[in-house]
């Protein structure tokens, strides 16, 4: 019998454990979520709408299908922002924290699978990442709260305290749940907010910050403005990140947003160029704006985020070495390249490999909703773009879509948070082949 390397065995257990840790408490949070007492009107919430505001707040999206301000309790929101808050630090993370705070010595294996949850490059400083990964989290969290405190408390008044709290936890997780719908205006997201420059640039900077990932944060803290000393992951992040903020923005002052005074367009064009990246919010119609822009905004969705942050989508290093893979097949170099440095063969295959995740389960989930609930194909596209990557912007169907539908959300979801490798290395993870097929080539383009 072949005796594979133990190291990759308990590799790919690690996965699992990610995958297993994520469904126990999206379950746990549904079954508290059924509870009379969740929901303002105290009835018992049935079992499939507790189950997809649970899995959309675990997996930090912000998709739901009851109003989260006028239909769920504080006890309701209470759980939900709970959900929000593990879903954005990591199941794994959370529990490796609690463990921290208890006194406990963490294992090897926990320390593997901590790795795997963080994407942290190696094992070692792991125990030290998290702490650092929690205090840079309180520290934005509760700084960002500050900031939208006196807004929230002119308009609200004590409430406010709580209103400003919920917002920051949830635009630096990336969640995109708000408490600002009424019985009167359900599901209004951020719309009242668009002209105010305070809360609408602090919700997108908690937005981008928790969008980074822990790793580059690290850096920016360690080296400050010597960016050259920076990883090189960090600096393709940087850069990436910048790229796809700048060109939407100008893209949406220019061509969508251009009615009204130039501090309004300014605010309007850069808040969606934000929350896209797997946020959630939103300060504009979004059913209002132009095809193209709806387009632009489902593939800002699907780019999502970086690795090892509290936002979805297929990440921007995916993105960004599919690029230079790209480039350097242009320009008939063997390897792509970032800063003087070669990319990885494995890289560019593992980022092949999740964009067409992605995108087969963004097609084939709205070609199923498209079927059973007789909508147009682009709408259904925007839904399964917004559910896998985990972003939660919506253009009015979630609500009143049926069960297998909201299922299909539901999966996507799911699917989207715990991460595209993840879940390949969790269904189809086996020690590597020590050999190797006969090479025969195949045309190309």
């Amino acid at each position: 019998m072949i005796q594979y390397p133990r190291y990759r065995q308990h590799r790919f257990s690690s996965f699992q454990v990610i995958i297993a840790g994520f469904a126990v408490v999206g379950l746990v949070g549904a079954l508290l979520l059924m509870l009379p007492i969740a929901a303002q009107q105290r009835c018992v919430t049935p079992f499939h709408e507790a189950l997809f505001t649970s899995t959309s707040a675990l997996c930090v999206t912000g998709l739901v299908v009851q109003d989260t301000g006028s239909y769920w309790s504080v006890f309701g929101q209470s759980v939900i922002l709970l959900l929000i808050q593990i879903g954005g630090l990591g199941v794994i993370t959370v529990g490796a924290a609690f463990a921290l705070l208890s006194g406990r010595k963490i294992s090897l294996k926990q320390r593997s699978t901590m790795q795997e949850a963080t994407a942290a490059p190696q094992m070692g400083g792991i125990v030290r990442l998290t702490g650092f990964i929690l205090r840079i989290t309180a520290l934005f969290e509760l700084g960002g709260a500050a900031l939208l405190l006196p807004t929230f408390c002119a308009d609200y008044g004590l409430r406010g305290i709580w209103y400003a709290l919920f917002h920051s936890i949830s635009a630096f997780c990336n969640a995109g749940f708000d408490l600002l719908g009424t019985e009167g205006a359900k599901f209004v997201s951020l719309t009242r907010y668009a002209g105010n420059p305070l809360l609408t640039t602090v919700i997108a900077a908690l937005i981008v910050f928790g969008g980074l990932g822990f790793l580059t944060w690290e850096d920016i803290c360690t080296y400050r403005l010597d960016f050259h000393r920076y990883r090189m992951q960090s600096k393709v992040i940087l850069v990436t990140t910048a790229f796809l903020l700048v060109l939407p923005t100008l893209y949406f002052y220019c061509f969508e947003f251009t009615a009204g005074s130039a501090r309004q367009r300014i605010l309007l064009s850069m808040f969606q160029s934000v929350t896209p990246r797997t946020a959630g919010f939103n300060t504009a119609d979004l059913a209002a704006m132009g095809s193209t822009s709806q387009a632009l905004m489902v593939v800002l969705m699907l780019l999502g985020g970086s690795p090892g942050s509290t936002a979805g989508g297929m990440k921007t290093t995916t993105f960004a070495v599919l690029l230079a893979n790209m480039w350097a097949t242009f320009r008939r170099r063997e390897d792509a390249e970032f800063f003087g440095r070669r990319i990885d063969g494995s890289a560019v295959k593992n980022a092949a490999t999740i964009a067409g995740m992605y995108l087969t389960l963004f097609f084939l989930g709205a070609f199923v909703i498209a079927a059973a609930e007789q909508l147009p194909m682009s709408v259904c596209l925007y839904e399964t773009a917004s559910a896998v990557a985990t972003v939660g912007l919506t253009l009015g169907i979630t609500p009143q879509l049926g069960v297998l539908s909201q299922g299909v959300l539901i999966a996507l979801m799911f699917l989207g948070r715990v991460g595209g490798l993840t879940l390949i290395y969790a269904a189809f993870g086996s020690s590597p082949a020590h050999s190797r097929l006969p090479q025969e080539k195949i045309a190309i383009g």
